[in-house]
């Protein structure tokens, strides 16, 4: 680990304000898997953005609007996250999801295939769909257009944009983590 967790106590003026809000959303919305120390000091890509609260902050807003506003299925969602953290080999990142999409009952036999950055078989056809234009994002260049069009004739053009902002925003969350070499908790 790159930058040292920041217990609540030594928070700055900007880094508590940031914090409460955090913590507030990590409440409401990140709670399958461990996010704090024990002195309430926040691990995951949390503590590197409160080191710099003005670029946290918009991180973190982007972050709850991604979340609050989303209009894709959270298995759809699931299988974004696992791929784009699996192509970064962000292990916080696959930590945590595999601990939320265990919990909304993904086997475990798929949870090792998408880990693996390979596409599993048993899919539905949101899913599979998400997976292609995931793991095509993840790969450079522009989504092929065949693939744009299935998107947006599945989940609409909203919907299709929410996928494309979601792959954008766990590649920045996975390179976050990767960059300060954030570790992964022990399981519980």
């Amino acid at each position: 680990m790159r930058l040292p967790l920041i217990p609540p106590a030594e928070l700055t003026a900007a880094q508590k304000t940031l914090y409460d809000d955090m913590r507030k959303g990590i409440t409401a919305n990140f709670n399958a898997f461990k996010v704090e120390r024990e002195d309430g000091a926040l691990m995951g890509p949390w503590n590197p953005w409160l080191h710099e609260p003005g670029i946290g902050k918009a991180i973190w807003d982007l972050t709850l609007a991604m979340t609050a506003n989303a209009s894709l299925q959270d298995n759809v969602r699931q299988v974004v996250i696992l791929v784009i953290g699996a192509h970064f080999d962000a292990a916080y990142e696959i930590y945590a999801h595999i601990a939320v999409a265990e919990r909304e009952g993904m086997t475990p036999e798929r949870l090792a295939t998408l880990v693996a950055g390979l596409k599993p078989t048993d899919l539905s056809p949101e899913e599979s769909i998400a997976f292609d234009v995931a793991y095509a994002l993840s790969r450079g260049g522009p989504l092929p257009e065949p693939l744009y069009r299935l998107s947006v004739a599945t989940f609409g053009q909203h919907g299709t944009n929410e996928l494309i902002y979601l792959v954008g925003l766990y590649a920045l969350v996975s390179t976050t983590l990767n960059g300060f070499n954030v570790p992964v908790p022990e399981r519980e």
